[in-house]
């Protein structure tokens, strides 16, 4: 596991742990250990229900995640990496995108008690629909399992990540192409990127955690 450089993100016996935000003390997102230290409580940070999570237990570094981060979080799901970023980023905020009307329905409890979350049902393919929702952000993260990922990260990109801003795509190597190996699938989408003026600062596998998943991180 690479060291810990995150605001509010602690390691402990091996594990992380992020600083719950004083209004959920006692909250739990998705069953996750709850750990008190030196009056503080902390939340357990699951690698294999997170791939974030994963990413920062495979060596993944440089994030830049601080608590002025504002992020664009593409594919928000039920908010389990959402609810992370949330006690990360303090005084910003998580543009979290999703699809599922039945996935949002968990996201919008979880952003009842956390107001650095801005739920939002859309489609990331059309990222014109949100423009009146989302500013200029420092990060833009992605966690679509469709065939056009790359594509949709291009698009969020352009539209939405500032000068330098960071880019975090995990990839999914069976919907990319099922018929390519994994390492290969990951190796189109770099091309694709790296095509739009994309540079690419690393690609980190996520197994054992996620299987035929990796990280890439991406500058704009």
């Amino acid at each position: 596991m690479s060291s810990v450089e995150i605001n509010g993100l602690i390691k402990k016996h091996d594990k992380l742990f992020t600083e719950n935000l004083p209004q959920c003390r006692g909250i739990q997102v998705y069953n996750e250990k709850l750990l008190t230290i030196n009056g503080k409580e902390y939340r357990s940070w699951n690698p294999y229900r997170s791939k974030l999570a994963a990413a920062l237990h495979k060596g993944i570094k440089n994030i830049r995640i601080q608590p002025d981060t504002q992020i664009l979080y593409l594919g928000a799901a039920t908010g389990t990496t959402v609810s992370h970023l949330s006690d990360i980023v303090t005084n910003g905020m998580v543009y979290a995108v999703e699809s599922s009307p039945i996935s949002m329905s968990k996201l919008l409890k979880v952003s009842t008690q956390r107001t650095n979350i801005a739920p939002l049902l859309m489609d990331a393919n059309h990222p014109q629909r949100y423009k009146s929702f989302v500013p200029i952000v420092d990060i833009l993260y992605q966690d679509i399992s469709q065939r056009n990922q790359a594509e949709i990260f291009i698009k969020n990109m352009d539209s939405y990540l500032k000068k330098d801003g960071q880019g975090i795509l995990m990839m999914k190597a069976r919907s990319i192409d099922v018929a390519l190996q994994p390492k290969k699938a990951y190796e189109q989408v770099g091309e694709e990127l790296k095509k739009q003026g994309i540079t690419i600062t690393d690609v980190v596998e996520l197994s054992p955690y996620e299987k035929d998943h990796a990280v890439l991180m991406a500058t704009w």
